[in-house]
């Protein structure tokens, strides 16, 4: 059976989308039974492209000039329209050749293709809250989503809520999405506090000694409501347990980070910006508790992230949050920064809660696995290529 994948999504630093492509391509490039090659900007390729930070090309000295120009080419929408269309033109031409392959586009999008072809979508975020995205980005993602609805043979998505939402907002059958969990890497298990105290100490942190939270600085993630929250906490807690806030400034933080660099002047809160990716399972291990209060998640690989470290977790209840921690954390609405509050305070100091929440999420976390989620995927491609 011959394969392609989109693996643009993959470069540094693996996030999300680009974490889940190179993951399942990892896995598909073992499979004996089948021909995969990799659509990497404009080139089919056998081998993943590098993504080692310490191999990419070294920058100019006026690279300052270049991301500028990039940053506003990236606000405008017709571009970003027009370098999309020359893209998908090109890639067009280069897959015609290839109509006896299945084409996947884990990021979203699909080209014009001729042979059958499927698409991930991970959350619809950009039609049913456009408020926590730049306009241009819901202006542009909504005609390209629609576009890829009419070409796909069917979809991937991960989780049952985002299905649920794909067939009722965008009328697709849903006899063509198929469910399809992600999953967390080995390297987030379990730890004790001399394998976590180089890494933490360089961080300036203590294992077990602080709150954790990671995500994209952003309205979405709601952590307004978590400063909120933990602002109404004893002093006393937020002294023995700091709120420690990892992720990359995101869209609308400006507000967001005033409110972080008042909270770390104050002692409480202390934000690491991106963590290296062998810093990251340490970060989590470390942990007396995870806290992520999102609005909205297709999937929500942090939690599951966090229970495969034997960490508590207390999160919302909305969107897909539920079905990845089962009976394993605490959960409230995501407006309820008061229930929010009483839920961290338990989880921080209950003893017995602890003990089962740890092995609860042990338990729940060992149901995911990138391999079950290749093979799940080989199946989609076997099914499309049986019928053509």
């Amino acid at each position: 059976m011959k394969v392609i994948v989109s693996v643009d999504s993959v470069k540094f630093p693996l996030t999300g989308i680009g974490r889940y492509a190179y993951e399942l391509v990892t896995r598909l490039q073992s499979q004996a039974d089948i021909d995969l090659l990799l659509l990497a900007n404009g080139s089919l390729l056998r081998e993943l492209p590098v993504i080692n930070k310490k191999n990419q090309p070294a920058r100019k000295a006026t690279s300052g000039i270049k991301d500028w120009l990039y940053g506003k080419l990236r606000a405008n929408y017709l571009a970003v329209y027009v370098f999309h269309a020359l893209k998908t033109f090109k890639t067009q031409k280069l897959l015609q050749p290839h109509k006896d392959a299945v084409f996947h586009g884990p990021n979203y999008y699909l080209p014009k293709f001729n042979g059958p072809c499927v698409a991930s979508f991970h959350d619809l975020s950009i039609f049913t809250l456009p408020h926590y995205h730049p306009p241009e980005r819901v202006r542009f993602m909504r005609r390209e989503l629609m576009l890829t609805l009419k070409r796909a043979s069917m979809l991937i998505t991960g989780s049952e809520y985002t299905k649920n939402e794909i067939v009722t907002l965008l009328g697709y059958p849903a006899d063509r999405v198929r469910v399809i969990p992600l999953a967390c890497s080995a390297d987030f298990h379990s730890r004790e506090a001399a394998e976590t105290e180089q890494c933490l100490k360089r961080l300036g942190l203590e294992h077990g000694a602080y709150t954790l939270f990671t995500g994209t600085i952003e309205p979405r993630k709601n952590i307004d409501a978590l400063l909120d929250a933990y602002a109404a906490l004893s002093s006393a807690i937020r002294s023995q347990w700091p709120l420690v806030i990892a992720g990359f400034r995101g869209w609308q933080s400006e507000e967001l980070h005033k409110r972080i660099e008042a909270a770390a002047s104050a002692g409480w809160v202390r934000y690491l910006g991106y963590v290296a990716d062998e810093d990251l399972p340490l970060l989590f291990a470390g942990a007396r508790l995870f806290v992520f209060p999102s609005h909205y998640e297709g999937f929500g690989l942090p939690v599951l992230e966090a229970m495969a470290s034997g960490v508590p977790v207390v999160c919302s209840n909305s969107s897909s949050l539920p079905e990845v921690v089962g009976d394993a954390a605490l959960m409230c609405n995501h407006d309820d920064t008061e229930g929010l509050q009483h839920l961290v305070a338990k989880a921080l100091a209950d003893e017995g809660w602890r003990t089962d929440a740890i092995r609860k999420g042990l338990s729940q976390a060992a149901r995911f696995s990138w391999e079950k989620c290749a093979a799940e995927t080989m199946a989609v491609y076997r099914e499309l290529a049986d019928r053509n």
